[in-house]
């Protein structure tokens, strides 16, 4: 069975605090118990736990491991979803092994997320990505940045691989990069001309066509087990 994971900014001291420690308190974990602490950034420590509150938890380190970063490098670039479908797609980009995850206003994209409430709703998915990498298990918790917009990411120069309806090529006939990005259209599709303004090479996935919320992990996992990310 795997050990609980919590994040800590200093792993290699056993301690976690704050929201963290509640949250190990709702668990329930309890002294002699073994956990996982991580700081995100490819660094966990096990600790045996020698004391618990509500506000505080410590222990002893019996264990390290750094992780590398995965490679290729993926950032996902996600059409925003409507309502819940938003959470659903940062949750499944992240247990797919998402690198960063960046909110796309794209044309055809309802959810337009006014400047004036940006910042929180960024915030939400923050909080999306280290709840779903924690119950993934994942040493490297994905970076989520600020909405950007179909002319920001025409200005990207790195390989873009857009999953489209109607693109000829399938993913696994593309040779992958070092770093790369992988752009997920909103429900309504990227037409034409916003897929020449933001370049890159259009690709399929397979002959069904996608939701938005699954498409990042369907994917990612293409992706994963084309490289050694997998």
């Amino acid at each position: 069975m795997s050990l609980p994971y919590f994040v800590s900014p200093d792993p290699r001291a056993g301690v976690l605090e704050g929201a963290e420690a509640q949250h190990a308190h709702v668990k329930r974990i309890e002294v002699g118990e073994r956990i996982v602490l991580t700081d995100g950034h490819g660094l966990t420590t096990t600790v045996t736990v020698t004391h618990t509150t509500k506000s505080q938890l410590r222990g002893d380190v019996i264990a390290e491991e750094v992780v590398p970063a995965p490679t290729p490098r993926v950032t996902v670039v996600q059409a925003i979803p409507k309502s819940e479908r938003a959470e659903l797609a940062v949750d499944l980009a992240v247990q797919a092994g998402a690198d960063e995850i960046l909110p796309w206003i794209s044309h055809r994209t309802i959810a337009r997320w006014p400047e004036n409430k940006q910042a929180k709703l960024v915030e939400k998915w923050r909080n999306q990505a280290v709840a779903s990498a924690k119950q993934s298990r994942r040493a490297w918790i994905p970076e989520v940045g600020m909405p950007v917009g179909s002319g920001w990411l025409g200005g990207v120069d790195k390989q873009k691989l857009v999953l489209h309806e109607d693109a000829t090529v399938s993913l696994k006939d593309v040779d992958l990069a070092d770093e790369l990005f992988l752009v997920v259209g909103p429900e309504g599709g990227i037409g034409a001309d916003e897929l020449e303004l933001i370049g890159g090479t259009p690709v399929k996935l397979g002959p069904e066509v996608l939701r938005t919320a699954s498409a990042a992990f369907a994917g990612l996992c293409a992706i994963g087990v084309r490289t050694a990310r997998w």
